[in-house]
Protein backbone atom coordinates (compact mmCIF):
# COMPACT_ATOMS: atom_id res chain seq x y z
CA UNK A 1 0.00 0.00 0.00
CA UNK A 2 2.78 2.41 0.90
CA UNK A 3 4.53 1.50 -2.35
CA UNK A 4 1.42 2.25 -4.47
CA UNK A 5 0.61 5.47 -2.62
CA UNK A 6 4.12 6.80 -3.17
CA UNK A 7 3.98 5.77 -6.80
CA UNK A 8 0.61 7.50 -7.31
CA UNK A 9 1.91 10.75 -5.89
CA UNK A 10 4.91 10.45 -8.17
CA UNK A 11 2.67 10.06 -11.22
CA UNK A 12 0.56 13.04 -10.26
CA UNK A 13 3.67 15.20 -10.24
CA UNK A 14 4.78 13.76 -13.58
CA UNK A 15 1.38 14.33 -15.19
CA UNK A 16 1.32 17.93 -14.03
CA UNK A 17 4.52 18.51 -15.92
CA UNK A 18 3.36 16.65 -19.02
CA UNK A 19 0.09 17.45 -20.76
CA UNK A 20 -1.30 18.26 -24.17
CA UNK A 21 1.23 16.14 -26.12
CA UNK A 22 1.77 12.47 -26.92
CA UNK A 23 4.46 11.28 -24.57
CA UNK A 24 5.43 8.56 -22.14
CA UNK A 25 7.78 8.17 -19.24
CA UNK A 26 9.31 4.99 -17.82
CA UNK A 27 12.80 4.11 -16.44
CA UNK A 28 15.29 3.45 -19.20
CA UNK A 29 16.45 0.38 -17.34
CA UNK A 30 15.24 -1.67 -14.44
CA UNK A 31 16.41 -4.89 -12.83
CA UNK A 32 14.94 -7.68 -10.74
CA UNK A 33 16.01 -11.05 -9.36
CA UNK A 34 15.11 -14.21 -11.22
CA UNK A 35 11.99 -15.84 -9.74
CA UNK A 36 10.68 -12.58 -8.26
CA UNK A 37 8.53 -9.88 -9.83
CA UNK A 38 9.12 -6.38 -11.17
CA UNK A 39 6.95 -3.32 -11.43
CA UNK A 40 7.89 -1.14 -14.42
CA UNK A 41 6.65 2.39 -13.64
CA UNK A 42 4.95 3.99 -16.64
CA UNK A 43 3.12 7.26 -17.32
CA UNK A 44 1.80 8.59 -20.60
CA UNK A 45 0.03 11.66 -21.97
CA UNK A 46 -2.00 12.63 -25.06
CA UNK A 47 -3.43 15.87 -26.51
CA UNK A 48 -6.06 17.52 -24.34
CA UNK A 49 -8.51 17.93 -27.22
CA UNK A 50 -8.85 14.17 -27.38
CA UNK A 51 -11.48 13.13 -24.95
CA UNK A 52 -11.82 9.34 -25.28
CA UNK A 53 -14.58 7.55 -23.43
CA UNK A 54 -12.26 4.63 -22.69
CA UNK A 55 -8.49 4.49 -22.78
CA UNK A 56 -6.82 1.23 -23.76
CA UNK A 57 -3.17 0.26 -23.97
CA UNK A 58 -0.82 -2.46 -25.16
CA UNK A 59 2.66 -3.53 -23.92
CA UNK A 60 5.01 -5.02 -26.53
CA UNK A 61 8.22 -6.96 -26.08
CA UNK A 62 11.40 -5.98 -27.97
CA UNK A 63 9.62 -4.00 -30.74
CA UNK A 64 7.32 -0.95 -30.78
CA UNK A 65 5.67 -1.60 -34.16
CA UNK A 66 2.56 -3.77 -34.40
CA UNK A 67 3.22 -4.57 -38.03
CA UNK A 68 6.31 -6.50 -36.88
CA UNK A 69 4.02 -8.67 -34.77
CA UNK A 70 6.05 -8.35 -31.59
CA UNK A 71 5.07 -10.51 -28.60
CA UNK A 72 2.20 -8.93 -26.70
CA UNK A 73 2.95 -8.63 -23.02
CA UNK A 74 -0.36 -7.08 -21.99
CA UNK A 75 -3.45 -5.90 -23.90
CA UNK A 76 -6.32 -4.23 -22.12
CA UNK A 77 -8.93 -4.80 -24.87
CA UNK A 78 -8.67 -8.57 -25.29
CA UNK A 79 -6.40 -9.80 -22.52
CA UNK A 80 -4.70 -11.93 -25.20
CA UNK A 81 -0.95 -12.15 -24.62
CA UNK A 82 2.02 -14.09 -25.91
CA UNK A 83 2.45 -17.51 -24.36
CA UNK A 84 5.64 -16.40 -22.60
CA UNK A 85 3.67 -13.89 -20.58
CA UNK A 86 0.56 -15.87 -19.84
CA UNK A 87 -0.17 -15.64 -16.14
CA UNK A 88 2.87 -13.43 -15.66
CA UNK A 89 1.72 -9.94 -16.64
CA UNK A 90 -0.90 -7.54 -15.39
CA UNK A 91 -1.47 -3.84 -15.33
CA UNK A 92 -1.00 -2.09 -12.01
CA UNK A 93 -1.82 1.37 -13.27
CA UNK A 94 -5.16 2.93 -14.26
CA UNK A 95 -5.08 3.81 -17.93
CA UNK A 96 -7.84 6.33 -17.41
CA UNK A 97 -5.45 8.14 -15.11
CA UNK A 98 -2.76 7.84 -17.73
CA UNK A 99 -0.85 5.32 -15.55
CA UNK A 100 0.50 2.40 -17.56
CA UNK A 101 2.57 0.70 -14.83
CA UNK A 102 3.19 -2.99 -15.68
CA UNK A 103 3.78 -5.86 -13.26
CA UNK A 104 5.67 -8.98 -14.39
CA UNK A 105 5.81 -12.03 -12.10
CA UNK A 106 7.78 -15.25 -11.91
CA UNK A 107 10.64 -13.71 -13.82
CA UNK A 108 12.94 -15.87 -15.89
CA UNK A 109 15.98 -14.94 -18.02
CA UNK A 110 14.06 -15.02 -21.32
CA UNK A 111 11.90 -12.12 -20.11
CA UNK A 112 14.87 -9.81 -20.08
CA UNK A 113 14.68 -7.22 -22.86
CA UNK A 114 12.96 -4.06 -24.08
CA UNK A 115 9.38 -3.19 -23.20
CA UNK A 116 7.32 -0.66 -25.21
CA UNK A 117 3.86 0.86 -24.42
CA UNK A 118 1.21 1.78 -27.03
CA UNK A 119 -1.73 4.04 -26.19
CA UNK A 120 -5.10 3.18 -27.75
CA UNK A 121 -7.76 5.93 -27.54
CA UNK A 122 -9.98 4.37 -30.22
CA UNK A 123 -10.10 4.81 -33.96
CA UNK A 124 -6.97 6.33 -35.39
CA UNK A 125 -5.92 7.77 -32.08
CA UNK A 126 -3.31 5.15 -31.35
CA UNK A 127 0.29 5.93 -30.58
CA UNK A 128 3.35 3.74 -29.90
CA UNK A 129 5.82 5.61 -27.72
CA UNK A 130 9.48 5.39 -28.56
CA UNK A 131 10.37 5.54 -24.91
CA UNK A 132 11.01 2.06 -23.54
CA UNK A 133 12.40 0.28 -20.52
CA UNK A 134 15.11 -2.41 -20.56
CA UNK A 135 14.53 -5.17 -18.03
CA UNK A 136 17.61 -6.97 -16.65
CA UNK A 137 17.00 -10.28 -14.91
CA UNK A 138 19.81 -10.84 -12.36
CA UNK A 139 20.81 -13.55 -9.91
CA UNK A 140 23.66 -11.93 -7.93
CA UNK A 141 23.76 -8.90 -5.65
CA UNK A 142 25.95 -5.99 -6.71
CA UNK A 143 28.89 -5.31 -4.38
CA UNK A 144 30.38 -1.89 -4.92
CA UNK A 145 34.00 -1.42 -3.84
CA UNK A 146 35.77 1.96 -4.28
CA UNK A 147 38.19 1.97 -7.23
CA UNK A 148 41.16 2.38 -4.89
CA UNK A 149 41.39 0.87 -1.44
CA UNK A 150 44.51 1.56 0.61
CA UNK A 151 45.66 -0.36 3.62
CA UNK A 152 45.25 1.67 6.79
CA UNK A 153 42.55 3.94 5.34
CA UNK A 154 38.89 3.36 6.21
CA UNK A 155 36.82 2.14 3.30
CA UNK A 156 33.08 1.82 2.61
CA UNK A 157 31.83 -1.21 0.70
CA UNK A 158 28.18 -1.34 -0.30
CA UNK A 159 25.84 -4.10 -1.33
CA UNK A 160 23.00 -3.01 -3.60
CA UNK A 161 20.09 -5.10 -4.84
CA UNK A 162 16.95 -4.08 -6.76
CA UNK A 163 13.73 -3.76 -4.78
CA UNK A 164 11.17 -3.27 -7.53
CA UNK A 165 8.81 -6.09 -6.66
CA UNK A 166 5.87 -4.90 -4.53
CA UNK A 167 5.16 -8.45 -3.45
CA UNK A 168 8.67 -9.51 -2.34
CA UNK A 169 11.29 -7.37 -0.61
CA UNK A 170 14.88 -8.60 -0.15
CA UNK A 171 16.82 -8.78 3.07
CA UNK A 172 20.62 -8.30 2.94
CA UNK A 173 23.42 -9.91 4.94
CA UNK A 174 27.23 -9.93 4.59
CA UNK A 175 29.34 -13.02 4.13
CA UNK A 176 33.01 -13.31 5.10
CA UNK A 177 33.09 -9.98 6.89
CA UNK A 178 34.20 -11.38 10.21
CA UNK A 179 37.03 -9.31 11.57
CA UNK A 180 36.41 -6.50 9.11
CA UNK A 181 33.61 -4.53 10.75
CA UNK A 182 29.92 -4.44 11.51
CA UNK A 183 27.57 -3.70 8.59
CA UNK A 184 25.16 -0.77 8.47
CA UNK A 185 21.82 -1.30 6.71
CA UNK A 186 20.53 1.89 5.11
CA UNK A 187 17.26 0.31 3.93
CA UNK A 188 15.23 0.97 0.82
CA UNK A 189 16.32 3.85 -1.40
CA UNK A 190 14.77 5.33 -4.53
CA UNK A 191 17.01 5.89 -7.52
CA UNK A 192 16.89 8.85 -9.89
CA UNK A 193 14.62 7.16 -12.46
CA UNK A 194 12.10 6.02 -9.89
CA UNK A 195 13.40 2.52 -9.36
CA UNK A 196 14.17 1.19 -5.90
CA UNK A 197 17.19 -0.52 -4.30
CA UNK A 198 18.06 -2.04 -0.97
CA UNK A 199 21.48 -0.93 0.32
CA UNK A 200 23.75 -2.25 3.07
CA UNK A 201 27.08 -0.62 3.94
CA UNK A 202 30.18 -2.14 5.49
CA UNK A 203 32.88 0.11 6.97
CA UNK A 204 36.32 -1.21 7.92
CA UNK A 205 40.02 -0.40 7.87
CA UNK A 206 41.72 -2.83 5.50
CA UNK A 207 45.19 -4.26 6.06
CA UNK A 208 47.68 -5.93 3.75
CA UNK A 209 46.45 -9.25 5.14
CA UNK A 210 42.95 -8.59 3.79
CA UNK A 211 44.20 -8.14 0.24
CA UNK A 212 42.44 -10.69 -1.96
CA UNK A 213 39.87 -11.39 0.77
CA UNK A 214 36.60 -12.69 -0.68
CA UNK A 215 33.74 -10.60 0.66
CA UNK A 216 30.13 -11.67 -0.02
CA UNK A 217 26.65 -10.28 0.14
CA UNK A 218 23.48 -12.38 0.34
CA UNK A 219 19.98 -11.32 -0.68
CA UNK A 220 17.15 -13.49 0.65
CA UNK A 221 13.36 -13.17 0.38
CA UNK A 222 11.33 -14.04 3.48
CA UNK A 223 8.88 -16.92 3.26
CA UNK A 224 10.54 -18.16 0.07
CA UNK A 225 13.45 -20.33 -0.86
CA UNK A 226 14.88 -17.58 -3.02
CA UNK A 227 18.44 -16.72 -2.03
CA UNK A 228 21.15 -14.98 -4.04
CA UNK A 229 24.84 -14.42 -3.29
CA UNK A 230 27.48 -12.19 -4.78
CA UNK A 231 31.20 -11.93 -4.03
CA UNK A 232 33.98 -9.45 -4.58
CA UNK A 233 37.71 -9.92 -3.97
CA UNK A 234 39.26 -6.98 -2.14
CA UNK A 235 42.11 -5.33 -4.01
CA UNK A 236 43.98 -3.61 -1.18
CA UNK A 237 46.83 -1.31 -2.19
CA UNK A 238 49.78 -1.15 0.18
CA UNK A 239 53.48 -0.27 0.14
CA UNK A 240 56.19 -2.93 -0.11
CA UNK A 241 57.49 -4.88 2.85
CA UNK A 242 60.58 -7.01 2.36
CA UNK A 243 59.59 -10.38 3.75
CA UNK A 244 62.57 -12.52 2.74
CA UNK A 245 66.27 -11.77 2.39
CA UNK A 246 69.54 -13.56 3.08
CA UNK A 247 71.13 -13.18 6.45
CA UNK A 248 74.87 -12.53 6.49
CA UNK A 249 76.45 -14.55 3.67
CA UNK A 250 79.93 -16.05 3.98
CA UNK A 251 81.59 -17.29 0.80
CA UNK A 252 85.07 -18.51 -0.08
CA UNK A 253 86.92 -16.51 -2.71
CA UNK A 254 86.18 -17.89 -6.17
CA UNK A 255 82.86 -19.51 -5.25
CA UNK A 256 79.35 -18.72 -6.52
CA UNK A 257 77.10 -16.45 -4.42
CA UNK A 258 73.34 -15.91 -4.73
CA UNK A 259 71.61 -13.08 -2.84
CA UNK A 260 67.79 -13.32 -2.62
CA UNK A 261 65.23 -10.64 -1.83
CA UNK A 262 61.46 -11.08 -1.72
CA UNK A 263 58.85 -8.40 -1.04
CA UNK A 264 55.09 -8.26 -0.48
CA UNK A 265 53.20 -5.31 -1.96
CA UNK A 266 50.23 -4.36 -4.12
CA UNK A 267 50.86 -3.50 -6.88
CA UNK A 268 54.04 -5.58 -7.30
CA UNK A 269 57.19 -3.64 -6.38
CA UNK A 270 60.20 -2.54 -8.33
CA UNK A 271 63.01 -4.52 -6.68
CA UNK A 272 66.56 -3.17 -6.92
CA UNK A 273 69.87 -4.61 -5.74
CA UNK A 274 72.42 -1.89 -4.97
CA UNK A 275 75.92 -1.57 -3.55
CA UNK A 276 77.49 1.74 -2.61
CA UNK A 277 74.77 3.57 -4.52
CA UNK A 278 75.35 1.60 -7.73
CA UNK A 279 72.40 -0.31 -9.20
CA UNK A 280 73.42 -3.90 -9.85
CA UNK A 281 70.07 -5.36 -10.93
CA UNK A 282 66.38 -4.36 -10.89
CA UNK A 283 63.02 -5.74 -12.01
CA UNK A 284 59.30 -5.43 -11.28
CA UNK A 285 58.74 -8.68 -9.45
CA UNK A 286 57.87 -10.20 -6.10
CA UNK A 287 61.42 -11.55 -5.74
CA UNK A 288 64.81 -10.85 -7.26
CA UNK A 289 68.12 -12.72 -7.03
CA UNK A 290 71.60 -11.28 -7.49
CA UNK A 291 74.09 -13.84 -8.77
CA UNK A 292 77.83 -13.34 -8.28
CA UNK A 293 80.18 -15.76 -10.06
CA UNK A 294 83.71 -16.35 -8.76
CA UNK A 295 83.36 -13.87 -5.95
CA UNK A 296 86.44 -11.81 -5.05
CA UNK A 297 87.42 -9.83 -1.94
CA UNK A 298 86.56 -6.67 -3.89
CA UNK A 299 82.91 -7.76 -3.77
CA UNK A 300 82.94 -8.06 0.01
CA UNK A 301 80.60 -5.53 1.63
CA UNK A 302 77.02 -4.48 2.32
CA UNK A 303 74.34 -4.96 -0.36
CA UNK A 304 70.99 -3.14 -0.30
CA UNK A 305 67.66 -4.50 -1.53
CA UNK A 306 65.19 -1.68 -2.26
CA UNK A 307 61.48 -2.37 -2.87
CA UNK A 308 59.20 0.46 -4.00
CA UNK A 309 55.83 1.13 -5.58
CA UNK A 310 53.38 4.03 -5.79
CA UNK A 311 52.42 3.68 -2.14
CA UNK A 312 55.83 3.56 -0.48
CA UNK A 313 59.10 1.69 -0.17
CA UNK A 314 61.13 -0.58 2.06
CA UNK A 315 64.77 -1.61 2.13
CA UNK A 316 66.95 -4.19 3.82
CA UNK A 317 70.67 -4.88 3.75
CA UNK A 318 72.71 -8.06 3.67
CA UNK A 319 76.42 -8.35 4.34
CA UNK A 320 78.52 -10.48 2.03
CA UNK A 321 81.71 -11.66 3.71
CA UNK A 322 84.26 -13.09 1.30
CA UNK A 323 86.71 -15.47 2.99
CA UNK A 324 90.22 -15.45 1.52
CA UNK A 325 93.86 -16.14 2.34
CA UNK A 326 96.12 -13.32 3.53
CA UNK A 327 97.63 -10.98 1.01
CA UNK A 328 101.40 -10.65 0.90
CA UNK A 329 102.26 -8.67 4.04
CA UNK A 330 103.59 -5.14 3.67
CA UNK A 331 106.22 -3.71 6.00
CA UNK A 332 106.21 -0.02 6.81
CA UNK A 333 108.70 1.22 9.33
CA UNK A 334 112.35 1.79 10.07
CA UNK A 335 114.70 -0.49 8.15
CA UNK A 336 117.87 1.47 8.88
CA UNK A 337 118.72 2.51 12.44
CA UNK A 338 121.66 3.70 14.46
CA UNK A 339 122.84 1.60 17.36
CA UNK A 340 120.94 2.58 20.51
CA UNK A 341 117.88 3.91 18.72
CA UNK A 342 114.38 2.48 19.15
CA UNK A 343 113.10 0.73 16.06
CA UNK A 344 109.39 0.37 15.25
CA UNK A 345 108.34 -1.87 12.36
CA UNK A 346 104.72 -2.31 11.27
CA UNK A 347 103.69 -5.41 9.34
CA UNK A 348 100.17 -5.41 7.87
CA UNK A 349 98.03 -7.53 5.56
CA UNK A 350 94.46 -8.18 4.51
CA UNK A 351 92.52 -11.40 4.86
CA UNK A 352 89.19 -12.78 5.98
CA UNK A 353 89.13 -13.93 8.65
CA UNK A 354 91.92 -11.85 10.16
CA UNK A 355 95.18 -13.81 10.24
CA UNK A 356 97.76 -14.84 12.76
CA UNK A 357 100.71 -12.49 12.20
CA UNK A 358 104.21 -13.47 13.30
CA UNK A 359 107.63 -11.83 12.92
CA UNK A 360 110.64 -14.18 12.91
CA UNK A 361 114.39 -13.71 12.89
CA UNK A 362 116.54 -16.74 12.38
CA UNK A 363 113.56 -19.00 13.24
CA UNK A 364 113.03 -17.20 16.52
CA UNK A 365 109.60 -15.67 17.14
CA UNK A 366 109.96 -12.01 18.08
CA UNK A 367 106.28 -10.93 18.03
CA UNK A 368 102.91 -12.41 17.19
CA UNK A 369 99.22 -11.47 17.26
CA UNK A 370 96.10 -13.55 16.70
CA UNK A 371 93.23 -12.42 14.47
CA UNK A 372 94.73 -9.01 13.79
CA UNK A 373 95.62 -7.38 10.48
CA UNK A 374 98.60 -5.44 11.88
CA UNK A 375 101.61 -6.34 14.01
CA UNK A 376 103.98 -3.79 15.55
CA UNK A 377 107.53 -4.84 16.40
CA UNK A 378 109.32 -2.60 18.89
CA UNK A 379 113.08 -2.96 19.34
CA UNK A 380 114.33 -0.58 22.06
CA UNK A 381 118.03 0.39 21.88
CA UNK A 382 119.00 -1.77 18.90
CA UNK A 383 122.41 -3.42 18.83
CA UNK A 384 124.45 -4.88 15.98
CA UNK A 385 123.00 -8.27 16.90
CA UNK A 386 119.58 -6.97 15.76
CA UNK A 387 120.90 -6.43 12.25
CA UNK A 388 119.78 -9.01 9.73
CA UNK A 389 116.90 -10.55 7.81
CA UNK A 390 113.40 -10.75 9.31
CA UNK A 391 110.24 -12.47 8.11
CA UNK A 392 106.63 -11.39 8.58
CA UNK A 393 104.27 -14.36 8.13
CA UNK A 394 100.47 -14.10 7.84
CA UNK A 395 98.26 -17.18 7.87
CA UNK A 396 94.66 -18.27 8.29
CA UNK A 397 92.75 -21.40 7.38
CA UNK A 398 92.75 -20.42 3.70
CA UNK A 399 96.47 -19.95 3.19
CA UNK A 400 99.79 -18.42 4.20
CA UNK A 401 101.91 -15.57 2.81
CA UNK A 402 105.25 -14.18 3.99
CA UNK A 403 107.43 -11.14 3.36
CA UNK A 404 111.13 -10.79 4.16
CA UNK A 405 112.70 -7.50 5.18
CA UNK A 406 116.11 -6.40 6.41
CA UNK A 407 116.98 -4.29 9.40
CA UNK A 408 120.31 -2.53 9.04
CA UNK A 409 121.83 -1.34 12.33
CA UNK A 410 124.58 1.23 11.86
CA UNK A 411 127.29 1.52 14.51
CA UNK A 412 130.90 2.57 15.08
CA UNK A 413 133.69 0.10 14.26
CA UNK A 414 134.57 -2.65 16.73
CA UNK A 415 137.95 -4.39 16.25
CA UNK A 416 137.50 -7.98 17.28
CA UNK A 417 139.96 -9.66 19.68
CA UNK A 418 140.89 -12.22 17.08
CA UNK A 419 142.83 -9.48 15.29
CA UNK A 420 146.66 -10.07 15.62
CA UNK A 421 149.98 -10.42 13.84
CA UNK A 422 151.99 -13.61 13.36
CA UNK A 423 155.55 -14.11 12.18
CA UNK A 424 156.94 -17.07 10.25
CA UNK A 425 160.60 -16.99 9.23
CA UNK A 426 161.12 -13.63 7.49
CA UNK A 427 157.40 -12.91 6.95
CA UNK A 428 154.94 -11.07 9.19
CA UNK A 429 151.19 -11.32 8.55
CA UNK A 430 148.74 -9.01 10.34
CA UNK A 431 145.01 -9.70 10.50
CA UNK A 432 142.53 -6.96 11.48
CA UNK A 433 138.90 -8.07 11.80
CA UNK A 434 136.43 -5.17 12.14
CA UNK A 435 132.71 -5.28 12.76
CA UNK A 436 130.94 -2.09 11.63
CA UNK A 437 128.04 -0.65 9.66
CA UNK A 438 128.32 1.12 7.31
CA UNK A 439 131.50 -0.42 5.95
CA UNK A 440 134.52 1.23 7.62
CA UNK A 441 137.91 2.14 6.33
CA UNK A 442 140.89 0.21 7.69
CA UNK A 443 144.54 1.36 7.96
CA UNK A 444 147.66 -0.33 9.35
CA UNK A 445 150.15 1.93 11.12
CA UNK A 446 153.81 1.05 11.77
CA UNK A 447 154.70 3.79 14.26
CA UNK A 448 158.37 2.81 14.58
CA UNK A 449 158.79 3.31 10.88
CA UNK A 450 156.37 6.19 10.57
CA UNK A 451 154.44 4.33 7.88
CA UNK A 452 150.66 3.97 7.39
CA UNK A 453 149.13 1.58 4.87
CA UNK A 454 145.39 1.76 4.14
CA UNK A 455 143.11 -0.64 2.39
CA UNK A 456 143.10 1.32 -0.85
CA UNK A 457 146.73 0.34 -1.36
CA UNK A 458 145.85 -3.04 -2.67
CA UNK A 459 149.49 -3.92 -3.30
CA UNK A 460 149.94 -4.19 0.47
CA UNK A 461 146.50 -4.85 1.95
CA UNK A 462 143.73 -7.26 0.98
CA UNK A 463 140.23 -6.68 2.38
CA UNK A 464 137.15 -8.93 2.26
CA UNK A 465 133.68 -8.06 3.64
CA UNK A 466 131.21 -10.68 4.81
CA UNK A 467 128.05 -9.33 6.39
CA UNK A 468 129.07 -6.84 9.05
CA UNK A 469 132.66 -8.15 9.23
CA UNK A 470 135.53 -6.60 7.31
CA UNK A 471 138.73 -8.65 7.30
CA UNK A 472 141.93 -6.86 6.25
CA UNK A 473 145.29 -8.60 5.87
CA UNK A 474 148.67 -6.87 5.81
CA UNK A 475 151.71 -8.96 4.83
CA UNK A 476 155.35 -7.94 5.60
CA UNK A 477 158.10 -10.00 3.93
CA UNK A 478 161.84 -10.10 4.58
CA UNK A 479 161.47 -9.23 8.25
CA UNK A 480 164.52 -10.73 9.97
CA UNK A 481 164.48 -8.54 13.03
CA UNK A 482 162.07 -8.49 15.89
CA UNK A 483 158.49 -7.94 14.62
CA UNK A 484 157.50 -4.29 14.32
CA UNK A 485 154.57 -2.70 16.19
CA UNK A 486 151.42 -2.67 14.07
CA UNK A 487 148.33 -0.63 14.94
CA UNK A 488 145.02 -1.29 13.15
CA UNK A 489 142.71 1.74 12.89
CA UNK A 490 139.11 1.54 11.60
CA UNK A 491 136.80 4.48 10.92
CA UNK A 492 133.24 5.19 9.71
CA UNK A 493 130.83 8.07 10.21
CA UNK A 494 129.99 6.88 13.73
CA UNK A 495 133.51 6.74 15.12
CA UNK A 496 137.09 5.53 15.05
CA UNK A 497 138.65 2.53 16.77
CA UNK A 498 142.34 1.60 17.05
CA UNK A 499 144.06 -1.49 18.38
CA UNK A 500 147.72 -2.47 18.56
CA UNK A 501 147.77 -5.93 17.15
CA UNK A 502 149.39 -8.49 19.42
CA UNK A 503 152.03 -10.83 18.00
CA UNK A 504 151.82 -14.56 18.24
CA UNK A 505 154.72 -17.02 18.14
CA UNK A 506 156.51 -17.85 14.91
CA UNK A 507 155.35 -21.45 14.92
CA UNK A 508 151.67 -20.69 15.41
CA UNK A 509 149.91 -20.98 12.14
CA UNK A 510 147.89 -17.92 11.55
CA UNK A 511 145.70 -19.51 8.92
CA UNK A 512 144.50 -21.98 11.48
CA UNK A 513 142.54 -19.08 12.96
CA UNK A 514 141.33 -17.47 9.81
CA UNK A 515 140.51 -20.66 7.92
CA UNK A 516 140.55 -20.57 4.11
CA UNK A 517 141.81 -16.99 4.07
CA UNK A 518 145.03 -17.97 5.83
CA UNK A 519 145.60 -20.89 3.53
CA UNK A 520 145.26 -18.80 0.41
CA UNK A 521 147.40 -15.98 1.77
CA UNK A 522 150.15 -18.43 2.79
CA UNK A 523 150.18 -19.90 -0.68
CA UNK A 524 150.45 -16.39 -2.13
CA UNK A 525 153.34 -15.58 0.19
CA UNK A 526 155.15 -18.72 -0.88
CA UNK A 527 154.86 -17.77 -4.53
CA UNK A 528 156.02 -14.24 -3.73
CA UNK A 529 159.12 -15.53 -1.94
CA UNK A 530 160.06 -17.76 -4.87
CA UNK A 531 159.71 -14.83 -7.24
CA UNK A 532 161.77 -12.68 -4.95
CA UNK A 533 164.68 -15.19 -4.73
CA UNK A 534 164.73 -15.61 -8.51
CA UNK A 535 164.83 -11.89 -9.01
CA UNK A 536 167.61 -11.44 -6.43
CA UNK A 537 169.89 -13.96 -8.06
CA UNK A 538 169.73 -12.00 -11.23
CA UNK A 539 171.26 -9.03 -9.54
CA UNK A 540 174.99 -9.09 -9.95
CA UNK A 541 175.89 -6.95 -6.93
CA UNK A 542 173.70 -8.80 -4.46
CA UNK A 543 174.96 -12.09 -3.07
CA UNK A 544 172.58 -12.57 -0.13
CA UNK A 545 169.24 -11.48 1.20
CA UNK A 546 169.27 -7.88 2.40
CA UNK A 547 169.09 -7.01 6.04
CA UNK A 548 167.18 -4.03 7.37
CA UNK A 549 168.19 -1.62 10.07
CA UNK A 550 165.70 -0.31 12.53
CA UNK A 551 164.85 2.64 10.28
CA UNK A 552 164.18 0.62 7.13
CA UNK A 553 160.81 -0.41 5.84
CA UNK A 554 160.30 -4.04 4.83
CA UNK A 555 158.89 -4.97 1.45
CA UNK A 556 155.25 -5.98 1.38
CA UNK A 557 153.90 -8.78 -0.80
CA UNK A 558 150.16 -8.91 -1.68
CA UNK A 559 148.21 -11.45 -3.65
CA UNK A 560 145.75 -9.45 -5.74
CA UNK A 561 143.68 -12.40 -6.99
CA UNK A 562 142.24 -13.94 -3.84
CA UNK A 563 139.13 -15.94 -2.98
CA UNK A 564 137.87 -16.58 0.52
CA UNK A 565 135.59 -19.40 -0.44
CA UNK A 566 138.15 -21.63 -2.15
CA UNK A 567 141.53 -21.98 -3.75
CA UNK A 568 142.47 -19.25 -6.24
CA UNK A 569 142.63 -19.93 -9.95
CA UNK A 570 145.50 -17.50 -10.52
CA UNK A 571 147.87 -15.65 -8.28
CA UNK A 572 149.97 -12.62 -9.09
CA UNK A 573 152.79 -11.51 -6.75
CA UNK A 574 154.41 -8.18 -6.69
CA UNK A 575 157.49 -7.11 -4.79
CA UNK A 576 157.33 -3.63 -3.41
CA UNK A 577 160.48 -1.79 -2.49
CA UNK A 578 160.98 -0.01 0.79
CA UNK A 579 157.99 2.07 1.75
CA UNK A 580 158.68 5.74 1.58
Amino acid sequence: MIFLTALSLFWIMISASRGGQWGAWMPSSISAFEGTCVSIPCRFSFPDELRPAVVHGVWYFNSPYPKNYPPVVFKSRTQVVHESFQGRSRLLGDLGLRNCTLLLSNLSPELGGKYYFRGDLGGYNQYTFSEHSVLDIINTPNIVVPPEVMAGTEVEVSCMVPDNCPELHPELSWLGHEGLGEPTVLGRLREEEGTWVQVSLLHFVPTRETNGHRLGCQASFPNTTLQFEGYASLDIKYPPVIVEINSTVEAIEGSHVSLFCGADSNPPPLLTWMRDGTVLREAVAESLSLEVDEVTPAEDGVYLCLAENTYGQDNRTVELSVMYAPWKPTVNGTVVAVEGETVSILCSTQSNPDPILTIFKEKQILATVIYESELQLELPAVTPEDDGEYWCVAENQYGQRATAFNLSVEFAPVILLESHCAAARDTVQCLCVVKANPEPSVAFELPLRNVTVNETEREFVYSERSGLLLTSILTLRGQAQAPPRVICTSHNLYGTKSLELPFQGAHRLMWAKIGPVGAVVAFAILIAIVCYITQTRRKKNVTESPSFSGGDNPPVVFSSDFRISGAPEKYESREVSTLE
